[in-house]
């Protein structure tokens, strides 16, 4: 399918509909922020959402958009089911437990010029433990430990030394939900995911530095499989070593 781009102003651009799609495709996002490269699908994946059953308006694509699975990350849709509206496992993601973690930091933007940013950055890539090859903060004794952690959720980490309590306030209903079956993960899921617990992850998830303006809320939108579940906490300047002048160590601040 050929995706065309209608500008229709510098932050919103719309894709007509053409052969399957039921309703327009709308792309918020500047002209720097739009898939760049030729292997990135996201733009067809927005036409293609616009095919599904019972879609309402349009297929929309928030600033982050970048090619999923099924969907693209980033996408929004919404179905009326009293018009054959359709739930997506690839719109929900394949498996809902992606994680959200906030950490403020007590250093004003005017702090960190263009050199200190590059080697904060270059610190935090360095330290920050991250997908199958480096593995996670917290090893576990085999697949039973790794079935007690898929039940009790972050509340069985913080049991274990992984938190504190107060953290699981700022969690969506405590850091568990009822009625987990690990026995339906698949035995391939469990041992890619056995020794990534602890830290960020593989796949689509990332670490952002962003500053606080009003109104703007650092988010994850990625999908996420049981293979690569998402990191506990940990505090990359205490794992970095010594620390770029003028960057001091912010006072912890837990939760979401």
């Amino acid at each position: 399918m050929e995706i065309r781009l209608v500008e229709e102003s510098a932050y919103r651009f719309r894709i007509d509909r053409q052969d399957l799609m039921r309703v327009p495709g709308v792309v918020y996002a500047s002209k720097e922020l739009l898939p760049q490269g030729e292997g990135d699908k996201a733009l067809e994946q927005v036409a293609n959402v616009a095919t599904l059953p019972g879609i309402v308006r349009a297929s929309y694509a928030m600033p982050d958009v970048h090619w999923g699975y099924g969907f693209p990350i980033g996408g929004v849709a919404a179905t009326d089911i009293g018009h054959g509206g359709v739930i997506s496992p690839g719109g929900v993601g394949f498996d809902i437990s992606c994680g959200v973690r906030l950490l403020a930091a007590g250093i004003d933007r005017e702090e960190l010029d263009p050199q200190r940013m590059h080697r904060l950055m270059d610190i935090l890539d360095d330290t920050t433990p991250r997908g199958m090859g480096r593995g996670g903060l917290w090893e576990l004794s085999g697949t039973e430990e790794m079935d007690e952690l898929l039940v009790g959720g972050a509340r069985y980490a913080v049991e274990h030394g992984h938190g504190v309590p107060r953290d699981l306030d700022r969690c969506e209903d405590l850091g568990v939900l009822e009625g987990a079956a690990p026995g339906q993960v698949s035995n391939r899921a469990v041992a890619r995911g056995l020794y990534q617990v602890g830290s960020l992850g593989s796949g689509n998830h990332f670490l952002r530095g962003p500053s606080r303006r009003p109104a703007l809320r650092p988010r994850h939108r990625g999908r996420l499989r049981a293979a690569r579940r998402p990191g506990l906490r940990h505090d990359p300047l205490r794992l970095a070593g010594p620390r770029p002048p003028g960057l001091h160590r912010p006072r912890p601040h837990h939760g979401a």
